[in-house]
């Protein structure tokens, strides 16, 4: 077993070398004071990439660098709708936010960046299609190809507080278009996880169009 580095800095390296990205809760839990953190981000030693966030000046940053971001930001989260799409490369929109599905009870931090859009989710949809990929370091729950393109059609409404950021219906046949094109999902994954959502009426007409001369 190795030993413990001895100093708050070497503690703080450490952290930050295992886990790409670390909040100040988690040097607080490491043994590294606030002081501490400030003073190694003075010297250039660390990076703040936002409010409590930080990472080592030479980490090489991966195209989905926001969304690892937004992963220790909201830990419960799950990237979902056009964040995940862009993820999957089913789309060539990159999203101005990144869009990450709650839980309807959990509480969340307030931050500016990086710009965030939270959607409220079910716990039945909230859990169900979750994959977990590890960006610069850090684990980060996103839905998947199916489940992401059956969420974009039950949120294609353009109208109400609950749809008042709804990435479009435009965005949703892209995704089911690609989706089956690049074959990330099958027409049983989609037909499946939209039956469940109670969205199956909505989408059968597109996806027996697409499917037709399959």
């Amino acid at each position: 077993m190795k030993p413990e580095p001895s100093s708050q800095q070497d503690r703080a390296l450490s952290l930050l070398k295992q886990r790409g990205m670390a909040r100040l809760f988690e040097f607080i839990d490491a043994g590294v004071t606030a002081a501490a953190v400030s003073r190694m981000k003075a010297k250039g030693l660390i990076t703040q990439l936002g409010r409590g966030l930080y990472q080592l000046p030479d980490a090489d940053l991966d195209a989905n660098h926001t969304l690892a971001e937004a992963a220790k930001h909201v830990p419960k989260g799950v990237v979902c709708l056009g964040s995940a799409l862009a993820f999957h490369e089913l789309t060539d929109t990159i999203p101005s936010r990144v869009w990450m599905a709650i839980g309807p009870k959990d509480r969340h931090s307030r931050i500016t960046h990086p710009p965030l859009q939270l959607v409220r989710f079910k716990l039945e949809f909230l859990h169900a299609g979750v994959e977990t990929h590890v960006i610069e370091g850090v684990s980060v729950n996103i839905y998947n190809p199916a489940k992401t393109v059956v969420d974009l059609f039950r949120y294609r409404q353009p109208a109400g507080m609950r749809y008042r950021h709804s990435p479009g219906l435009n965005l949703a046949i892209e995704g089911l278009r690609e989706a089956l094109r690049t074959r990330k999902a099958t027409p049983s994954e989609i037909t499946d996880y939209a039956i469940k959502a109670g969205i199956w009426k909505v989408m059968q007409p597109y996806m027996e169009a697409m499917t037709a001369n399959a």
